[in-house]
């Protein structure tokens, strides 16, 4: 009767972790294609497509942000663009390994997701501190519950490790 038990408890586990782990890689490959994106601009003039940007989504250029935004472009240089498409590739190999190791239940891999995840929540409250929208309450609930079903998962492997 316990193997019953403890094989449904895997099985549901199991569906989440591999949830998780879905949602990491589909994370890493979006950073794939910003970082190949970036590649695209390296010999281009970053300024003429910031403006063209601009125009396309019907923003006014001298407001503050827009502004920004072409102020950045017209900044950015080839070596810093390698650079950024390199920390991409970096972030997605990360998210992958990750990926990889939650769906095949690899301990390391909770904990790697635990920790890495919670790292972001005290950033996130102080970007809500900062100003509350919507997006970012929905990335800290994502985020939050991310860490959270990878913390109970851990606590479930273990408690389920002492049964056996």
């Amino acid at each position: 009767m316990k193997a019953t038990k403890k094989h449904k408890v895997k099985n549901h586990s199991t569906g989440g972790l591999k949830v998780v782990a879905l949602f990491e890689a589909t994370k890493g490959l979006l950073v794939v294609f910003v970082g190949f994106g970036l590649l695209a601009f390296i010999h281009k003039n970053l300024n003429s497509a910031a403006e063209q940007l601009v125009r396309h989504f019907h923003l006014n250029p001298a407001r503050h942000h827009p502004m920004i935004f072409s102020d950045a472009a017209q900044h950015l240089t080839d070596r810093y663009l390698w650079a950024m498409a390199f920390s991409a590739l970096l972030y997605s190999a990360v998210r992958f390994i990750e990926a990889y190791g939650l769906w095949h239940q690899r301990q390391w891999a909770k904990w790697f997701g635990l920790l890495s995840g919670a790292m972001y929540i005290p950033v996130e409250l102080i970007a809500i501190m900062r100003g509350t929208t919507w997006p970012k309450v929905t990335v800290l609930v994502i985020n939050a519950g991310i860490v959270g079903y990878l913390a109970y998962a851990l606590w479930r492997s273990r408690h389920d490790g002492k049964l056996a």
